[in-house]
């Protein structure tokens, strides 16, 4: 392709594609495109497994420091506390995963459910296929209330308006036609082309594939996102913070603690043979696990669970629960004009006559 799609005219669109405007493609040739250009859909995250989620719960300070509090406990013959403090790691652990896991399942639900479809031009007839296997050189026939599934070039057009809010930003709704344009026009601007996730809101139209996939500009946007990093949520840094200092604490309480007992030792004239050792180790280790708060996760654990609850009824899924807390830490909200997050439309709400 020397010059883009917006810049050719239909029929140089057309034979570069390899493609019929009449009769669009074979059933035939859409396996072969398929296997070629793979299915029209933006690349997913990996699919998380049940014993992933699982371990996830063990990934938090607090946790970690509980299951070390665990066995310093057994190394001391306090079996009681080390069963008591696992069974709080346990209900810790499984109140998450039920929880995220039941998030997990219900997202998978609704992906299903949105399987939208539509209208291409096949073996010369309409047919109704699911956006997923369009492939580029497909006729697609285009009405009000569609959503378009690719970037496509413009064969025919009649009063075709749509909606590219989510790609541009722009609220208002485009015209669109089917003249060559200048190689420099830039994306918004290209009145001869349509987008995939733009919908039309008026008109109708017959579009020629030219990019699936994440080689639409909606996929190009959806690259550039996948390099960004996932940043902790304000409960996880103070909960990491917590447990550090917990642990330098209870670190530092010991070390103060043995040292004052053998220095004790010493002065009284003392000696300090494996017996006392032994019994001062014991005694420092007992320190340490009185300095964890077991009760701390379980607390945590348990709040953030009715939150996640609480916004489901409310139709609201959080995949994660430290994400939970991120919604009560938001001060400011900032979004994009009218038409990107809403409708884009003004509804009467009072009437007042004089």
């Amino acid at each position: 392709m020397t010059r883009p799609w917006h810049a050719m005219d239909v029929s140089q669109v057309i034979k570069e594609l390899n493609t019929d405007a009449i009769n669009g493609l074979s059933e035939s040739e859409i396996e072969t495109r398929l296997k070629e250009f793979g299915y029209n859909e933006l690349k997913s995250e990996e699919r998380v497994s049940p014993f992933d989620i699982f371990i996830r719960q063990f990934k938090n300070i607090l946790i970690i420091i509980l299951l070390i509090a665990i066995g310093l406990s057994a190394l001391v013959g306090e079996f009681l506390d080390a069963v008591i403090i696992g069974v709080i790691v346990f209900f810790c652990a499984v109140l998450g995963f039920i929880q995220e896991y039941r998030a997990e399942k219900a997202l998978e639900a609704l992906k299903k459910m949105l399987s939208p479809t539509i209208t291409v031009l096949r073996d010369g007839k309409e047919k109704e296929v699911l956006t997923k296997d369009v492939v580029p050189g497909d006729i697609l026939i285009l009405e009000a209330g569609d959503k378009i599934p690719a970037d496509g070039r413009l064969i025919e057009s009649y009063s075709l308006r749509c909606d590219e809010a989510a790609l541009t930003g722009e609220s208002a709704p485009v015209g669109k036609h089917t003249k060559t344009m200048s190689q420099d026009v830039a994306v918004p601007d290209r009145k001869n082309m349509v987008f995939a996730g733009t919908t039309v809101t008026y008109g109708r139209g017959k579009v020629v594939v030219t990019s699936t996939g994440m080689k639409t500009e909606f996929g190009k946007i959806a690259e550039q996102l996948t390099g960004i990093k996932t940043e902790k949520t304000p409960l996880e840094r103070r909960t990491e913070e917590i447990g550090r200092w917990l642990g330098i604490i209870a670190v530092s309480v010991c070390i103060f603690v043995g040292g004052v007992s053998v220095l004790r030792e010493f002065l009284s004239g003392g000696k300090i043979d494996l017996p006392s050792a032994i019994t001062l180790a014991m005694f420092v280790i007992s320190l340490a696990v009185a300095a964890v708060p077991e009760s701390l996760p379980a607390i945590v654990t348990g709040a953030l669970a009715i939150g996640m609850r609480q916004m489901a009824k409310r139709n609201a899924l959080v995949r994660k629960m430290p994400a939970v807390e991120t919604l009560g830490c938001t001060t400011v909200i900032c979004s994009d004009k009218t038409g990107t997050l809403t409708k884009g439309e003004m509804t009467v709400r009072k009437l007042f006559f004089f």
